[in-house]
């Protein structure tokens, strides 16, 4: 691992522990040559580890790698303190963010699938209790298979509630859609600045911190471009490099919203050292989602947001600049001063009039609020009127000319 690469890895490892409010009494990159079967570090690695435990009166170490559960336990018990690994720390601040009632769901099924694969730590000290013949456990192990019982009744109840969360997601999705306006999904790297664009473009006020995982449940407001047209602006969660596949899993419903979508938003803050790698990280996820890539099943118009130019130096911000001139689907911004925010909502309605439908219509002139309504919402390329009719071509988007053709039909 690059020398810059591993200090923006420590940097963020620092900023995941701050995210639930720890204080970070030392921080280090440790090159592994070859890793340790048992305990991931080596001895003399370990004992330095275990002083400086001891001088800082440290409870809790945090390893930024994956540990096994016999690699978490032996390391506690040679430092003397609690261990985490970075699937652990990522679960606490999911745990600590979650407000809807799936998000919470969803943190406790990952944090049991994570308990279950670590239940052998929880009873190290009946190991002594084990006899008999080998194949037949003792106390212990009888135990260990009664917990694991336990955890498995939980997950299933818990993966069916999450089924009926879905389900109902689903149904104010279809009801949405019966009355439907286009959704124009955020997304990006965690602590890209996708909330403050948020609360830019919609005039809300959605939590946005200088902190990673502000954001964790996925919130949707209305907006009107400047055309008039109403949409519908969802934010999500931030993603992160190397998310362990059980928790992308976990929060997968979170992005359902991301696959619904219409336009997606990638922001991107272009002020951090490590931005293309953050954008390869998001761009990963998306074409798993399969909404990006030549062979995405449901490809999204995707706006690139080059976030937070204001942290640019003169010579930074031409470069990115250049950048975005090359292309139509990318856009300067800053969400925290609006600079480029209102090219970045004609950019989106360009986007979404771009899938418009070019409607012929005859519509009796009697009909006075048809008339008015396909002006206010479409775009009336051409009319011709005779004595009843106004035949009119009007260009709608997808949502407003199903609204229109449901009315008529």
């Amino acid at each position: 691992m690059a020398q810059s690469h591993a200090d923006a890895r420590l940097e963020e490892a620092v900023g995941l522990a701050a995210a639930i409010n720890l204080q970070v009494a030392h921080a280090e990159v440790i090159r592994l040559d070859k890793p340790r079967p048992a305990t991931l570090l080596g001895m003399g690695v370990i004992e330095r580890l275990r002083d400086t435990v001891q001088e800082t009166h440290a409870v809790v170490v945090v390893v930024d790698s994956s540990l096994t559960p016999v690699q978490q336990r032996n390391l506690e018990r040679e430092l003397d303190c609690k261990v985490i690994d970075r699937t652990g720390l990522i679960l606490e601040i999911f745990g600590a963010r979650a407000r809807t009632k799936e998000g919470r769901l969803q943190v406790q099924l990952a944090a049991l699938n994570y308990q279950r694969s670590r239940l052998v730590r929880s009873w190290t000290h009946l190991e002594r209790q084990r006899g008999g013949a080998g194949f037949m456990g003792g106390p212990g192990e009888r135990q260990i298979e009664l917990d694991r019982r336990m955890l498995d009744e939980q997950i299933v109840r818990l993966k069916k509630a999450l089924q009926q969360v879905r389900r109902t997601r689903s149904l104010h999705r279809s009801a949405r859609q019966r009355v439907p306006y286009p959704v124009i999904a955020l997304v990006g790297y965690t602590n890209a600045g996708k909330s403050t664009l948020f609360n830019r473009l919609a005039s809300a006020e959605v939590k946005a911190e200088d902190q990673l995982f502000a954001t964790l449940d996925p919130t949707m407001r209305g907006i009107q471009l400047p055309s008039g047209l109403e949409a519908i602006l969802s934010d999500t969660v931030g993603f992160i490099t190397d998310l362990p596949t059980d928790l992308v899993a976990a929060f997968r419903a979170t992005l359902e919203e991301v696959v619904a979508a219409d336009v997606i938003l990638h922001v991107r803050d272009v002020s951090h050292p490590e931005t293309e790698l953050h954008k390869q990280s998001v761009l990963q996820v998306l074409h798993d989602l399969g909404v990006t890539g030549e062979d995405a099943p449901d490809a999204k118009p995707l706006i690139e947001v080059f976030n937070k130019i204001d942290l640019l130096d003169q010579e930074q911000r031409e470069s990115w600049q250049a950048l975005a001139d090359r292309g139509p689907g990318q856009v300067m911004v800053s969400a925290v001063t609006g600079e480029g925010t209102d090219f970045l909502q004609e950019i989106i309605e360009q986007r979404l009039r771009e899938q418009d439908e070019l409607l012929s219509l005859a519509i009796d002139l009697k009909d006075g609020a048809t008339l008015a309504w396909c002006y206010e919402h479409g775009r009336v390329v051409s009319r011709h009127d005779d004595e009843s009719k106004a035949h009119i071509r009007v260009s709608l988007d997808p949502a407003n000319a199903a609204r229109l053709k449901a009315y008529r039909a």
